[in-house]
């Protein structure tokens, strides 16, 4: 090529449109940790479960096939993965008895009932992942024996680190009150933003996509949510005090199925 057209081209803001057409488009699964991050979450984890970090895995790089790594006996997969396809590599690993402790959205991470086998971690920490997205991002895990749990400590750890690579702040605001009988991904993590420790036992909680109440108005719980015993429900009622959440919401309410079902539970 001459080099004229050379110059051409490389001054050309249309010959720059043309071929950005051509390169790759970022999504949600480009979301790559900041090592600093990373290593935030695997010191927690290690000291958290009483874990060997040089047992740690990581299976998924881009081009990787995680389905297709050797996974040695008393490995632990501790990575973040793409969040498109989580609900299939968590099957994978439960089907084959992998330990793993894998980053995911946070607010969505109910959207797959995942049965005993799978606890919820809900941090809620916004976190700059590499190609610049900004994501509530929460931990789901089979090295947990329950069903949810706060961890502040958690957060605190990978706040900490978020913070040295990205300034900026936002936190997590709930639109609507939901009655104590009804715990949202969204609210575990503002209470883990607030330092509160909770925890719910699978035997005390039945997943649900919206109450009633909501149903009749076209509402849905965002990413799905769980009915609570009256156990766990006291519980939370504790938890959200300790929280001192602020500000006048709209309350949900339970209907009378939703009444018997609480009833059924624990």
């Amino acid at each position: 090529m001459r080099e004229e057209q050379m110059t051409l081209f490389d001054d050309s803001p249309e010959y720059d449109a043309f071929v950005d057409k051509f390169k790759p488009k970022l999504t949600t699964d480009d979301c790559y940790t900041p090592e600093n991050v990373y290593n935030a979450v695997a010191e927690w984890v290690a000291n958290e479960y009483g874990l060997d970090r040089s047992k740690f895995a990581r299976p998924f790089w881009p081009g990787g096939d995680y389905e297709a790594e050797e996974y040695p006996g008393g490995c632990v997969v501790v990575d973040n993965p793409p969040f498109s396809i989580l609900a299939e590599i968590k099957q994978f690993y439960v089907k084959r008895g992998v330990k793993f402790f894998l980053f995911c959205p946070g607010l969505t991470m109910f959207s797959v009932n995942d049965g005993p086998t799978v606890s919820y971690l809900a941090c809620g920490v916004g976190i700059t992942y590499q190609n610049g997205a900004r994501v509530n991002t929460s931990f789901v895990t089979n090295l947990d024996d329950c069903l949810l749990r706060t961890v502040p400590s958690l957060y605190e750890a990978v706040k900490r680190e978020n913070d040295k690579n990205d300034k900026t702040q936002r936190k997590l605001a709930p639109k609507y009150e939901y009655p104590d009988y009804v715990i949202t991904a969204a609210l575990a993590m503002r209470w883990c933003q607030y330092g509160v420790e909770y925890r719910v036992e699978h035997k005390d909680a039945a997943f649900i996509w919206a109450l009633d109440a909501q149903k009749e108005k076209g509402k849905t719980i965002f990413g799905g949510g769980f009915l609570l015993s009256e156990r766990a429900a006291e519980e939370r009622a504790a938890a959200k005090r300790a929280a001192a959440e602020r500000g006048a919401e709209e309350r949900w309410n339970l209907s009378d199925r939703e009444r018997s079902i609480v009833a059924s539970l624990g």
